[in-house]
């Protein structure tokens, strides 16, 4: 009898191969096309890459119309040499492989230094002074469509390549590899031509304003140019529609009297109103009464000149809820005056999902987690007083670090703990005047013993101003921040925590300013910042590290015993408060984490 089962487990061990990668690019996919930002798109794709391949570098080197080229986009492990933003000279790339690579070609170099590798001495010497060993090369191709005596052809045009290099030691590349970096390419191909599109679009809207404003500057042949911008105004937007309807979003111009102005196909396809019956029409009127009043708050901001994104559920015209995330783009004439804004609506209904999937798996197992560690750790510390018994000085030892460990997993329990209720709404913000001083002062008592066992200095600057929070969150958040400055700050360093007031910006009134914006407007804020002279952090980071296990150095919740979720409750707390917190460092020139409150007086109390 023949054995069939080798045979078998291989046809399996394929499939379940087959099986990831599809998993993996769909993965990548997604994470692409929820940006419409080609800066964003590119970061993404080679983060994701280098994750995926655990490649050294992963870079995307875009050709220049001169022949020579530049890094524009790179994720490279810190033992090993940048090459973002180098540029290179047209020898290191000619032309004659610039063809080669524009009709598909590809680079599978498991060592360079090997002779059949193929690469010339200049070459291998060229790529040493970059500790390269091994790289996989992928063309990043657009084809340009031209037209000639009518008739049409279509030119592959190389944009750049898609590189991951290995430096440590050589690699042997396989195939899967090879097809994800393919299939990734050709998505930046789809990324940039979605780019020009958009372009394109704000193009043709500037020249329709451009002959609207010719029209004027030549009112004695008022009804000959009047006839001539309608025509071209016409052409405008059926380029303009046929560009939007390809896109599936929402797309939308509206006027500063929050009427539409344009609309795409998408509209039809999810409300079931053509985009006709929309022109004209009032916010309010399409999108109803209840979803008006959630987004009527950041449309008022929109039309006071900033671009604004928030998330909001909306009903299709089958009756289905989705959510959606939602950017508003203002249009600003000559003078920055508001004339509208640009809205683009994507449906995020599925990745919402997954997030509440995860949220309630987390929130579950936290719970069922933080009995048995509470009452683990409170054995844990009966045992370390001896009351049981004298252990040896390796028993102690062994003894301090259960201790430790199960002291960071109840932080961490209770951390995420927290985090959900915060999110889930379940906590209410008691807010009420309240002296920012004292909360300072508060925060520097509780984190002073801290201080002192990692040998920094804290230093307090304060104003008498009062603020409008809940102050037990506040303290949190202040203690939090100082907890992170002094444990990221080397002996003998200085954490400094300030507040101060200032006016809110002054931005482009409406001509229907609502009461509440006027009041709005009136209000100062505080700003309270926590200072460090620690290691810095790179400009790349300072968004994330708000984000849920995030860490700047995947080894820093070892070393300094973080969970890597302080930071996304402060700024949870802080969106409550109607604040905004972010940060800014430098590497080696320390950080600054600040955050903004509303001040409290008469017209708040009010």
């Amino acid at each position: 009898m023949r054995d069939t089962s080798q045979p078998k487990e291989l046809m399996q061990t394929e499939l379940r191969q087959q099986q990831q990668r599809v998993e993996l690019f769909s993965e990548v996919t997604l994470k692409i096309r929820q940006s419409l930002q080609l800066k964003e798109i590119l970061h993404t794709t080679v983060t994701e890459v280098q994750r995926i391949l655990q490649a050294d570098r992963v870079l995307i080197y875009h050709v220049l119309p001169d022949g020579t080229g530049k890094t524009i986009s790179e994720a490279v492990l810190p033992d090993y040499p940048a090459l973002m933003d180098l540029e290179f000279p047209e020898e290191v790339f000619p032309e004659d492989y610039q063809q080669l690579y524009a009709q598909g070609r590809v680079r599978m170099i498991a060592d360079v230094h090997n002779s059949t590798a193929g690469l010339a001495d200049c070459l291998v010497e060229f790529v040493d002074q970059f500790q390269i060993q091994a790289k996989l090369i992928v063309p990043i191709v657009q084809t340009l469509n031209a037209h000639t005596h009518g008739t049409s052809s279509s030119k592959n045009h190389l944009w750049g390549l898609l590189i991951a290099h290995q430096c440590k030691n050589a690699r042997h590349w396989v195939d899967f590899e090879l097809e994800l970096m393919q299939q990734l390419a050709d998505q930046i191909s789809i990324a940039l031509s979605q780019a020009q599109l958009l372009e394109h679009m704000e193009e043709v809207v500037e020249a329709r304003t451009a002959e609207l404003q010719e029209v004027n500057r030549n009112l004695q042949q008022e009804i000959n140019v009047r006839m001539q911008a309608e025509a071209a105004l016409r052409q405008s937007e059926e380029q303009l529609r046929l560009i939007t309807n390809a896109l599936p979003v929402l797309i939308a111009y509206v006027d500063d009297q929050q009427q539409y102005r344009f609309n795409n196909q998408a509209y039809q396809d999810w409300l079931g109103q053509s985009p006709s019956e929309i022109d004209g029409c009032h916010l309010q009127q399409i999108w109803g009464d209840e979803c008006y009043q959630r987004m009527q708050a950041y449309v008022e901001t929109a039309l006071s000149g900033r671009v604004i994104t928030y998330e909001n559920d909306i009903v299709l015209k089958d009756g289905s809820a989705r959510s959606v995330n939602v950017t508003y783009i203002p249009h600003l004439d000559d003078s920055k005056a508001v004339k509208g804004f640009f809205a683009l609506t994507n449906d995020i209904s599925d990745r919402k999902a997954i997030e509440r999937m995860k949220d309630e798996f987390i929130s579950v197992i936290s719970h069922e987690l933080r009995t048995p560690l509470t009452s683990l750790h409170s054995a844990l510390k009966i045992l370390a007083t001896g009351q049981l018994g004298t252990l040896s000085n390796a028993g102690q030892q062994m003894l301090g670090i259960a201790d430790d460990s199960t002291e960071r997993l109840v932080r961490l329990v209770n951390n995420v703990l927290d985090l959900q209720r915060i999110e889930s709404g379940k906590v209410v913000m008691e807010r009420q005047a309240c002296n920012a001083t004292n909360l300072m002062i508060q925060a520097a008592e509780v984190m002073q013993a801290m201080a002192q066992q990692h040998g920094v200095t804290l230093m307090t600057q304060a104003e008498d101003l009062s603020i409008w929070a809940d102050a037990d969150y506040i303290l949190q958040t202040l203690t939090n921040l100082l907890s992170n400055a002094i444990k990221f700050s080397s002996p003998g360093g200085t954490v400094w925590l300030t507040v101060a007031c200032h006016k809110k910006p002054s931005s482009a009134k409406s001509k229907k300013q609502t009461l509440k914006s006027k009041i709005q407007a009136a209000y100062s804020e505080v700003v309270f910042r926590v200072r460090d002279e620690g290691q810095g952090i790179p400009a790349n980071q300072l968004e994330r590290i708000f984000e849920r296990f995030q860490q700047v150095d995947s080894s820093d919740s070892r070393k300094k015993g973080g969970t890597g979720l302080g930071l996304a409750i402060c700024r949870k707390i802080i969106e409550q408060h109607n604040g905004k917190i972010w940060a800014e460092s430098a590497p080696g020139h320390g950080s600054t984490f600040a955050f903004t409150l509303p001040a409290f007086d008469r017209v708040h109390h009010h």
